[in-house]
């Protein structure tokens, strides 16, 4: 595959929970969880994105956890931190700030509630870009924000040296195809089910969420397709398509999958307001994908 500015993040990142106790995050229990990918081999942790409940820790918390994040990897994998925000101003701050705590990179989430103009998405992205020296993945996630950053968008924002990345959580096959047409830019999935047909178009890795508990199998997968294993990577894609449709559709993002790292005894499945834990019967259908599995 030719070399894409952002192909040195190809293959596993996975966007780690943040694990809370009795109301506070709990810094142990995030530093086994960091030891647990990287002994499965994970390329990339990235911290205190919408898996990591950014939206409900405080800004000192936001910053701690990916200032843990760092020191606790120290250097043994890459850290992609989540310091995007719907104010410029606060995702510079953000962003500088873990830049400063070496970071090597930063996932930027579209502006959401604000719902600005494409015009406005391209001045924010470059703002951001041209303030720090670690390159930046573009996160776009219309379902969560509200709105769809434009191809077009992306091809302008794509010509900024510090953009490398998109983290492409449209559900569009044709949106990354054009993407990848358009641009140099390397393209992560960030849906787990369409990682594989993804890759067929030219995606180089997954930012993933079930990679919190199954990351080895996550990890085989892209390196299956990358090392031209197409029948190994398909066999892999439809054992995991199950546990990542199953599990990820029960409920909002990260609630299903806290649910499932308490049931396998990885994080207390401790959550704040305003997610909320699965029903009983949404739990046993839990149990049931976990089960089928080989997990429980």
């Amino acid at each position: 595959m030719t070399q894409r500015k952002g192909s040195d993040y190809a293959g596993l990142s996975v966007a780690i929970v943040t694990p809370f106790r009795d109301g506070e995050v709990d810094y142990s229990l995030l530093r086994n969880q960091i030891e647990f990918q990287i002994d499965a081999g994970t390329n990339c942790i990235v911290p205190v994105g919408t898996t990591g409940e950014s939206p409900t820790l405080t800004h000192d918390e936001h910053e701690r956890v990916i200032s843990e994040v760092i020191q606790a990897v120290a250097g043994r994998c890459k850290v992609m931190a989540g310091t995007g925000s719907n104010s410029t101003a606060e995702a510079l701050r953000l962003t500088q700030r873990a830049e400063r705590e070496g970071a090597d990179a930063t996932l930027q989430v579209a502006p959401y509630y604000n719902k600005p103009m494409q015009e406005g998405f391209y001045q924010h992205f470059k703002a951001v870009a041209e303030a720090v020296s670690i390159p930046v993945c573009v996160y776009n996630i219309p379902g969560r924000t509200g709105k769809v950053i434009e191809a077009e968008t992306i091809a302008r924002l794509g010509e900024l040296p510090g953009i490398t990345m998109v983290k492409e959580a449209t559900g569009s096959l044709d949106m990354c195809s054009q993407i990848l047409n358009q641009t140099n830019l390397t393209v992560l999935s960030g849906d787990d089910s369409l990682t594989l047909p993804m890759l067929a178009v030219g995606a180089e890795g997954v930012v993933s969420v079930a990679g919190n508990i199954v990351p080895k199998d996550m990890r085989a997968m892209v390196e299956a397709f990358a090392n031209g294993s197409a029948e190994e990577a398909l066999r892999l894609h439809h054992q995991l398509f199950p546990l990542c449709k199953n599990m990820l559709g029960l409920a909002t993002n990260p609630i299903p999958l806290k649910a499932a790292m308490r049931l396998l005894g990885r994080d207390s499945g401790e959550m704040r307001l305003p997610m909320t834990p699965l029903d009983p019967a949404s739990e046993s259908q839990l149990v049931q994908t976990l089960t089928a599995y080989g997990l429980l």
